[in-house]
């Protein structure tokens, strides 16, 4: 049975709305957040990560108005791959800090300011889920609204590729305004993002000492597994796998740092 989410663009805020592609599973929630942004008047919108390459859902999006923009949050398919498809049959460009990823458009740029749809977004480079994995935030209606990708979820902890970059875009998400509006590639809209990041930052130094205990008990040469089935022994199994990829990061962070 179809999710009552799926196929139906939904209002969160004057300037933001989201179309939920129907891709769930363990990793992606209840599936990627595709984000349609536009100022109320304006004639054009952006579109933050289309996801797949799932036609019904860039069908969708063809849809939603004059897309004048492309923006991908990260390199990942179930953010990115459905871009090229849906630039050919707008018109828009793609643009991303990858610039491998680009169509008809410069690569983005750490503070880079980018005016369409009548929005002005600000560009944070917020590496750690992926060495390219940014942020995007602008200004409306009196509130702050940040697209954070992978970098934070909407429900749970994401996966690093490098926990020291992560832990310094966990600080730069921490000096938002407070109650910004966190707009997830994956799960709900969280009301105060700087105070979710600060949270993710406890998590994961809480994280840190276990894998340092567990190494004091298993020897400085456990393997990333070993560590796993130590720390992440409460967890369900199925989570297992990206839960060793997170292992792997904190592994190299600590014994780069001795």
């Amino acid at each position: 049975m179809t999710h009552p989410a799926y196929g139906e663009l939904r209002e969160v805020s004057a300037a933001a709305s989201v179309l939920l592609e129907h891709n769930p599973s363990v990793m992606t929630l209840e599936g990627t957040n595709t984000w349609v942004l536009g100022a109320p008047g304006a004639r054009g919108r952006i579109v933050v990560d289309p996801g797949y390459r799932d036609l019904d859902h860039l069908g969708r999006l063809t849809g939603v108005g004059e897309v004048e923009l492309v923006l991908l949050t990260h390199r990942h398919p179930d953010h990115a791959e459905g871009a090229p498809w849906l630039a050919e049959r707008t018109g828009a460009p793609v643009r991303a800090f990858d610039p491998g990823l680009c169509l008809g458009g410069a690569a983005l740029g750490h503070d880079d300011v980018i005016s369409a749809a009548g929005l002005d977004l600000r560009v944070l480079h917020t590496a750690g889920h992926t060495d390219d994995s940014v942020s995007l935030w602008f200004d409306h209606g009196g509130r702050t609204h940040v697209l954070t990708g992978d970098t934070v979820l909407g429900r749970g902890t994401t996966v690093l590729d490098d926990l020291g970059d992560y832990l310094g875009s966990l600080r730069t998400l921490r000096q938002l305004p407070a109650g910004s509006l966190g707009l997830p590639g994956h799960g709900p809209e969280l009301t105060d993002l700087a105070e979710t990041a600060r949270q993710y930052s406890e998590h994961r130094e809480q994280r840190l000492e276990q894998v340092r205990a567990a190494l004091r008990r298993l020897g400085p040469d456990a393997t990333p597994r070993q560590v796993v089935e130590l720390v992440y022994a409460d967890v369900d199994r199925s989570l297992w796998a990206p839960a060793e990829a997170s292992v792997v990061a904190q592994l190299e962070y600590l014994r780069s740092r001795g």
